[in-house]
């Protein structure tokens, strides 16, 4: 149970504050504001500074619609819906339905099941975010007790969940100075880490709902009682910032939503891909597994190996035809590579750092600035451009052990990585091409996909002037692809602007896999050049870094989950499997496969003494594309019986 003396300083604490806040408000506030709603054109409407909040105005737009929006944007910030605006403004507010809901939904979420772990357990609360994966949230804690999670403690948790839920809590918000936010959370050490982490001048915000007082940035949901539904999904042991060598805390994964027929209809989903799970489907069929001994790099076992090298060919054979030539270079660079790219600085962290002979070497973990070198190497002209440069070459990145999730988060991997040296008036031509050799592949693949233009982040590398010429090519490029896209204010690389892809797979998850990116800044930072039309002017080159599948072995798993396991005939490790009604027939069998196998195919044999019904059971569970019967008539007529494959 929770310490009730810790919870009532907490809420002590936060009250006195909010009520400082709140007056001072009331002192400094009343003046008029104006905020400015676009909704079928634009409307303004009137506010009074630090009074009037986006409910308010919510309410004015529509009083039966108000409390479908669970969150607003003010000047483009993410806002509390019930904390009072700040000045003139332009407000946009977000339902469910949105993304920016949902994320902000899930969120609020986490913090209800936080509330119930800590009213249930007495546990410390760590962090509790919504998935990477865009469905559902997650809170890490600590027992001291030493106790481990399952699905026998969900009943307890999800009826402290109805409880939260029913009292209507609000979510509220005050801001704080690090002490006073190191006095709240004093009984907490991973909140008291989590604080003194915090850059100096950050803005550090506590958030209450009933009991729960919580460190967090925010923004929220007006109540509790908009989470409709509510469901515990499972619980996993964790380290605490991912490093084994920390703390070891249970983690509850949950999802809600604001009505239960969209709960049953995500339970349905959730079961299935259970079943799904490309680690389950990975054992079975034998493709791949991992060891302790090198966390995060999976091993390829033959069969496994066979796809993977498709899904290469695949590339390969769209290279040829697109002008792309594929490269080969090194794994390890001296430190002072990565210094001249910026990486030291900005991934530093992420990488695998070691000492050669007293100097700092690193594995790279992308291929960027060794491209770079190449290009560098010799003197370049305008008529070589657009060098198109492929490489599948290894990557490393120091994933925390705790982030770990089989094929789709691993510290090797490949990518169908490319990057296009081009003049800048040969940008959009060739980020329309990027766009267009995307499309190509994902529909053969049967995905569909989400767009988004990914811009300037806060800690961006080079001048304005270059990024906003950037971001216009960009969108350009995505104007002509006549697909629609949006954007995603502050998410780019800091070197420039991206192209974010996210594919559904049949159940409608989505994943992050190709990207498009424009650099200025390499160039730059590497001083590359080529002689232009006019020799006697010297010219910097743009690069387009652009992959499409992303991470092999994360495409791999996407693939494998959204197939069910049922690879499609051209991408099959298990194209076909000959079966002999007995052993007589054996050597036929074997004729069959050697020619199907010289042909270019996949194919296995079965000879052993079993009847052929359960062979074929065996086959189709397997799921071999096509079963091949052989007997006395076959034989003698030099040919097969196919027997269905499905189940």
């Amino acid at each position: 149970m929770a310490d009730p003396a810790v919870i009532q300083k907490r809420i002590r604490i936060f009250s006195e504050l909010q009520a400082s806040e709140r007056a001072r408000n009331e002192k400094l506030g009343g003046q008029p504001i104006d905020v400015t709603v676009h909704k079928d054109g634009e409307v303004v409407y009137p506010g009074r500074r630090l009074l009037t909040t986006p409910l308010d105005i919510a309410r004015l737009i529509s009083k039966k619609k108000a409390a479908d929006y669970v969150i607003a944007q003010v000047n483009g910030t993410l806002w509390d819906m019930g904390r009072p605006l700040e000045e003139d403004c332009t407000l946009v507010l977000y339902a469910f339905k949105d993304e920016q809901g949902r994320d902000t939904f899930w969120h609020s979420s986490a913090h209800i099941l936080g509330e119930s772990l800590e009213q249930a357990y007495g546990c410390k609360l760590c962090i509790g975010p919504c998935t990477t994966r865009g469905e559902g949230f997650y809170y890490d804690a600590f027992y001291e007790d030493g106790r481990t999670l399952n699905e026998e403690n969900f009943p307890a948790v999800q009826s402290q969940v109805t409880k939260a839920v029913q009292e209507s809590q609000p979510f509220e918000r005050i801001q704080v100075t690090r002490q006073q936010a190191l006095e709240i959370f004093s009984d907490n050490q991973f909140k008291v880490e989590i604080i003194n982490d915090l850059p100096e001048d950050a803005v550090i915000t506590v958030y209450r709902c009933g009991p729960l007082v919580d460190l967090c940035r925010g923004p929220h949901i007006p109540n509790t009682s908009y989470v409709k539904a509510f469901s515990c999904l499972k619980a996993s042991a964790c380290y605490w910032k991912g490093k084994q060598e920390r703390e070891s805390l249970q983690r509850v994964y949950g999802i809600s939503y604001p009505d239960n027929q969209s709960l049953k209809a995500y339970m349905t989903k959730y079961e299935e891909a259970k079943k799904r799970d490309h680690r389950l489907l990975g054992k079975n069929q034998q493709l791949f597994f991992f060891h302790e001994l090198s966390p995060g790099s999976a091993f390829f076992l033959p069969k496994g190996t066979i796809v993977y090298n498709k899904l290469l060919q695949f590339i390969r054979s769209e290279y040829r035809k697109r002008g792309f030539d594929e490269v080969v270079t090194p794994n390890i660079y001296n430190m002072k590579l990565w210094e001249q790219s910026g990486h030291a600085a900005h991934y530093k962290e992420n990488m695998f750092v070691f000492e050669i002979e007293k100097q700092e070497f690193g594995l790279k973990p992308m291929n960027c600035p060794g491209h770079c070198l190449l290009f560098q190497h010799r003197v370049r002209s305008y008529r070589e451009l657009p060098l198109r440069i492929a490489d599948f070459g290894v990557l490393h990145r120091n994933e925390l052990s705790g982030a770990l999730t089989g094929l789709t988060r691993v510290r090797r991997f490949s990518q169908d990585d490319a990057h296009i040296f081009c003049m800048e008036s040969q940008v959009y031509d060739e980020v329309k091409g990027c766009l267009d050799f995307l499309d190509y592949v994902y529909t053969i693949f049967g995905f569909t996909y989400d767009l988004k233009l990914s811009t300037r982040p806060e800690n961006f590398l080079g001048e304005s002037s270059l990024w906003d010429r950037a971001e216009g090519a960009l969108a350009d490029a995505l104007n002509a692809h006549a697909k629609p896209w949006q954007m995603n204010e502050g998410d780019g690389a800091f070197y420039g602007p991206k192209i974010d892809i996210q594919v559904s797979d049949a159940l409608n998850r989505k994943f992050q896999c190709a990207t498009i990116q424009l650099d200025f800044q390499s160039p730059i930072r590497f001083k590359l050049s080529y002689s232009a039309e006019d020799e006697a002017k010297i010219e910097r080159p743009v690069i387009i870094h652009r992959a499409i599948l992303g991470s092999i072995e994360r495409m791999f798993a996407i693939l494998l989950e959204d197939n069910a396991g049922k690879w499609p005939f051209w991408l099959s490790p298990r194209q076909a499997i000959v079966l002999t009604i007995s052993e007589k027939f054996k050597d036929y069998a074997e004729e069959v496969r050697a020619k199907l196998h010289a042909a270019g195919f996949e194919v296995d044999v079965d000879v052993s003494d079993r009847k052929v019904d359960k062979k074929v059971r065996e086959a189709q569970m397997a799921h071999y594309n096509y079963l091949l019967v052989v007997g006395a008539m076959e034989q003698e007529k030099g040919e097969v019986r196919t027997k269905a494959a499905c189940l």
